[in-house]
């Protein structure tokens, strides 16, 4: 039966997978910059004879292809790339690399990857078709790795039917996961404004175009774009976390520099508020005499999460792990590059539970204190796996 034999092969494989992960976990690399992570992933590969080639300079693709005969392909992708965090754990996987940190478990995923693939790579004569296998750059970083190695052919030659990933989620207990049918995840902008004015002393404003004073109506009336605008029923978020005045108790800067996020899930959507946050910013800072830059860095699109794929891929999770530890998900604001994969390919994009209170696991990811519970490796590999497996039709 193909289900115990992955969960064999799994129980098998689990140690050496929590040594890649603490390994990949002490030596992480920024977006872009993942050249001994994607050696150690090369290693693994040539060292169980799955092919693989280059893409996007870090990023690794490998090919898995089934004895039996099928022409069906399935992709399953993992990121690799770490944060710019100085971790606070102290445990003896803790990062090597100062400043640097694995605080999105994507060493969780990558590790599970490569565990899936030697699951898959002792399974070949048990299912037809072909798996490809991406490991992927610069999740974290504009333009996303995803986007590149779309650009560079990672969905052609062959070209899947599906594509499937997983990340970690601390909110849910390690041994569960989580699935969500339809739009699941935003999309993600980048706001920089630059408000000009006119600097001088505190003390006489009558002589200054205060560029602080604009600044700060242009932050509340912004929020209109999302509180009158939006449809009520297209989540929306716009925030702001930086603005930097830089004048003194008694100056007035010439400008305020002022960074944000703007997120929402539908496509047209985004392009409106985009227009009218610009025009809006623009003719408050011309009515009070100043100027503004309204600089739009256009990010990821939403993440779909295909209906009968994922639909597919839960009902496969039941059969593997028991119902009770299939879980309904939520929308989430938070984005993610897999969605350039999602609006062009079928995909389904789940969450692997990580948290453990005993453990002290369930800090939230982007954080100096996070880590996962390494016992949700027992699963990660093994249910890959067994949805590709399914998925493909064996």
């Amino acid at each position: 039966m193909i289900k115990n034999k992955v969960q064999e092969l799994a129980a098998h494989i689990f140690n050496e997978v929590v040594g890649y992960r603490q390994h990949i976990h002490a030596n992480p690399e920024l977006s872009f910059k993942e050249f001994e992570t994607s050696l150690f992933i090369k290693d693994k590969l040539k060292k169980w004879g799955i092919e693989y080639t280059d893409c996007a300079n870090t990023g690794v693709v490998g090919l898995i292809k089934g004895n039996l005969p099928s022409d069906k392909v399935i992709a399953l992708r993992a990121d690799m790339d770490a944060l710019p965090i100085h971790e606070a754990n102290d445990k003896p996987y803790r990062s090597k690399n100062h400043g640097v940190m694995h605080a999105c478990g994507h060493d969780v995923h990558t590790s599970s990857l490569l565990g899936t693939a030697y699951i898959l790579n002792q399974m070949k004569d048990d299912f037809g078709g072909t798996i490809k296998l991406i490991f992927q750059p610069a999740e974290e970083l504009l333009p996303g790795g995803a986007s590149i190695m779309i650009k560079e052919g990672v969905l052609e030659n062959p070209k899947p039917h599906h594509i499937v990933g997983q990340h970690v989620m601390p909110l849910i207990d390690a041994g569960k996961v989580g699935f969500r049918s339809g739009i699941y995840m935003a999309s993600t902008d980048e706001l920089y404004v630059t408000v000009t004015g006119k600097g001088g002393h505190g003390a006489q404003p009558h002589q200054n175009i205060d560029p602080v004073v604009i600044a700060s109506h242009i932050i509340i009336a912004l929020q209109q774009v999302v509180s009158r605008n939006a449809d009520p029923r297209i989540p929306s978020v716009l925030s702001f976390g930086k603005v930097i005045a830089n004048g003194a108790t008694n100056i007035i800067p010439n400008e305020v520099k002022i960074e944000g996020t703007f997120r929402t899930l539908d496509e047209e959507w985004r392009d409106e508020a985009h227009k009218r946050m610009k025009k809006m910013a623009e003719g408050i800072a011309e009515s009070m005499g100043g100027s503004c830059d309204f600089d739009i860095h256009r990010g990821y699109p939403f993440l779909i999460n295909e209906e009968k794929l994922t639909a597919n891929a839960r009902a496969f999770a039941e059969d593997f792990l028991g119902k009770e530890n299939v879980l309904d998900l939520d929308i989430w604001m938070a984005a993610e590059d897999f969605s350039f994969y999602s609006q062009v390919t079928d995909a389904c994009f789940y969450r692997l539970g990580t948290g453990n209170a005993a453990k002290d696991t369930q800090y939230s990811v982007h954080t100096p204190r996070f880590d996962v519970d390494e016992d949700a490796l027992k699963i990660s590999t093994g249910l890959m796996a067994y949805i590709a497996l399914k998925q493909l039709g064996n």
